[in-house]
């Protein structure tokens, strides 16, 4: 459940609770507007904690890996390319 169902539920969930003046036989539509909200607040913090971290960007050259790099010869006339594979020191 994303950000936008969580709180598209507590918003239906505070309608129902607060604002619907409706008689339904069988069913109380307050107590289910107030389980909508906390189903939606639930979902809204489980949003922020398991995915929030994720969406962080990583360096992956951060760690010393290598990386391949095309460089460009300006000095021959035909502009020849250069694939260089060099390693990342993570110190700098």
């Amino acid at each position: 459940m994303g950000i936008g169902v969580s709180v598209f539920l507590i918003a239906v969930g505070a309608v129902l609770a607060f604002a619907v003046n409706a008689a339904v036989p069988n069913l109380d539509l307050t107590l289910v507007g107030v389980i909508l909200m906390v189903a939606g607040a639930i979902g809204l913090l489980m949003s922020l904690a398991v995915w929030g971290p994720r969406r962080r960007a990583v360096d992956p050259y951060a760690t010393g890996q290598e990386r391949t790099v095309v460089r460009e010869n300006m000095a021959t006339p035909t502009g020849e390319r250069t694939v260089v594979r060099e390693s990342v020191d993570p110190r700098y």
